[in-house]
């Protein structure tokens, strides 16, 4: 079952081609990897993808829905939620409350409820802060659920940031480098937890340079350079692509 299609995407800036006719697809319980050298246009395809940029060319197609540059609060709501390079956590509120933001988007009651802090709004409140606490014991976070969150490690703030997108309860969740500045350990937690999501039947879509990651973990792999598909498959298939090793380390180098 195709839970995500990405058909032909495109978009230019200034007239050069940064992305062009890519496509791929993704199921429930999939890690997809979209890998390649820098300025190969993995951020900008995830941009399209999730709402930020408006697509030059193609469609995407979320669970049967054409939800082409669809704004990202609007895809969250249809359970596409993605995280970014840089750190997305407001740092001077605790953990706790970080993630109980996350679940505000889901919640469908009315404003007038929640100023007078009527009973429904007290149960919404009760059900996200125990939502919330349940996440954070997922991702190994819950002893500093009432610590500033700017407090925390690198590695703890991208769980943290994954534990917010989770608690919108995606079916896709895209994840930009989650283990970019990481130490051994950190990644190797980063690598369970993507292990984990997938297996509860979310859809990954990941970018990332750590390539022994990437290899561990992806059921399949899309391969860019400069903003085009140049191979895509299984990590064993991938790993010995000429045009991938090409892309890698120069055509002259991958001669050698």
């Amino acid at each position: 079952m195709t839970l995500l299609s990405i058909e032909g995407l495109g978009i230019c800036f200034g007239g050069i081609k940064a992305v062009h006719d890519v496509s791929f697809a993704a199921s429930p319980g999939e890690v997809v990897s979209v890998i390649g050298p820098n300025g190969a246009g993995k951020t900008t395809l995830f941009n399209m993808i999730s709402g930020v940029y408006r697509p030059g060319s193609g469609r995407v197609v979320l669970n049967g829905e054409d939800v082409t540059a669809m704004s990202p609060h609007l895809l969250a709501r249809r359970g596409m939620c993605r995280t970014f390079q840089n750190l997305q956590v407001f740092q001077t509120m605790t953990v706790l409350e970080n993630v109980i933001a996350g679940f505000h988007l889901q919640e469908s009651g009315d404003v007038l409820s929640d100023l007078l802090n009527l009973p429904a709004a007290r149960r919404r409140a009760k059900d996200a802060e125990a939502g919330a606490r349940e996440l954070l014991r997922r991702l190994g976070l819950e002893r500093a659920a009432e610590r500033e969150a700017g407090s925390l490690s690198y590695g703890s703030l991208k769980r943290l940031e994954i534990a917010r997108a989770m608690a919108l309860k995606p079916k896709v969740l895209l994840l930009d480098e989650p283990a970019a500045g990481c130490n051994a350990v950190e990644t190797e937690e980063i690598d369970h937890l993507i292990a984990e999501i997938a297996a509860s039947g979310v859809a990954v879509l990941l970018v990332e340079h750590d390539m022994k990651l990437v290899m561990r973990i992806s059921s399949h792999i899309v391969v860019l350079d400069h903003g085009e598909k140049v191979a895509e498959g299984d990590p064993a298939t991938v790993s010995r692509n000429p045009a991938v090793i090409a892309a890698y380390l120069g055509a002259d180098d991958a001669a050698r």
